[in-house]
């Protein structure tokens, strides 16, 4: 019985390859998916900044508007950073079902990290909002 050295070669290192490939596209995802927890915290902490704030000036008859507006700002940079991060992670899915059938790994997510990213609609202005959200990031009312 005669091994073929060259083709036990080829079939090692493109057993190698396809490894690699594999442990770059998980790490790359979990990139993705840590960027995204990250900011969709960084959202909930904004959103909750912007609520006591609204809070505290109705509470005290004040109004500062340009305060409110600078965390509104910051909320929409949030949310447009999360929504790119979405697509990312879209993207490499996709990329990764259009690859030739190699060992596949399908992320199954926590129950935390589906809870963080179920939303909820605010019944005063129908803004999607955090789960935990207690005020609306767009109209302000309590939920």
């Amino acid at each position: 019985m005669s091994f073929d050295l060259d083709k036990l070669f080829a079939t090692g290192s493109q057993l190698a390859g396809s490894a690699k490939k594999t442990a770059s596209d998980l790490a790359y995802k979990g990139k993705i998916r840590m960027d995204l927890m990250n900011a969709q915290a960084r959202l909930n902490k904004a959103q909750r900044q912007l609520g006591s704030l609204v809070y505290s000036l109705v509470k005290n008859g004040e109004e500062n508007r340009a305060l409110v507006q600078k965390y509104v700002d910051a909320i929409d940079r949030i949310q447009l950073e999360i929504a790119q991060l979405k697509e990312q992670m879209a993207a490499a899915q996709t990329q990764q079902n259009a690859a030739p059938a190699t060992t596949s790994y399908v992320y199954e997510y926590t129950e935390e990290e589906q809870e963080e990213t179920e939303h909820r609609h605010c019944h005063q202005c129908g803004n999607e909002v955090q789960e935990d959200a207690l005020f609306c990031d767009r109209c302000g009312a309590q939920l």
